[in-house]
């Protein structure tokens, strides 16, 4: 019987499609597993995003901070800030007015305070850091600003001696400008 005044479905041919009845589902191959989506939906992140704390555009923090975490600071922290095993990242809504010790210190927004980078300190194009800055490895990229000091020590282990070695080339008398020798 067909609905509304049509021909019956009897008098049809099937299309060319397979039928629901004779629909045959391969096996999956033993190269791909497959997993519920139940499993895969709620994996946890990985390791080095799932120990960075945030502190977000809206969010203003007065007051010391630590941790054993790596910080990316996309709001403004005043005060202190010690993170000496771990990296602080100041993004690019960030701003920090406050003194900085941390392993790592990479500045994309704006720190003004004194800056400790226990490994590094990385000033990016549209980073501005207005104080000293200490690190024995400083990056800063064409673009950024650093108004302040800087002091490139090595760290305590790798420090060699103070005096430097007299060169033999220091008793050689030094030419002058006519191509003769000054005498000492």
């Amino acid at each position: 019987m067909a609905l509304f005044g049509g021909k019956d479905d009897k008098d049809k041919a099937e299309p060319a499609a397979v039928r629901p009845s004779e629909r045959v589902e391969s096996p999956p191959s033993p190269a791909r597993k497959t997993q519920p989506a139940r499993e895969t939906r709620f994996q946890s992140p990985p390791p080095e995003v799932e120990k960075m704390a945030n502190v977000g555009k809206s969010i203003t923090i007065k007051g010391d901070i630590s941790g054993d975490e790596d910080l990316l600071v996309e709001g403004k922290i005043e005060g202190k800030v010690e993170l000496p095993e771990h990296q602080l990242t100041v993004g690019a809504n960030g701003i920090c007015e406050a003194t900085v010790n941390a392993k790592t210190v990479i500045v994309t927004g704006r720190v003004a305070g004194d800056v400790t980078g226990i490994e590094r300190v990385e000033i990016q194009a549209s980073g501005i850091v207005d104080g000293d800055v200490r690190a024995p490895r400083l990056v800063v990229e064409e673009g950024a600003v650093l108004n302040g000091s800087i002091s490139m020590t090595k760290k305590d282990g790798a420090q060699t001696s103070a005096k430097p070695q007299a060169s033999p080339s220091a008793s050689a008398p030094k030419p002058q400008a006519s191509g003769g020798f000054a005498t000492p």
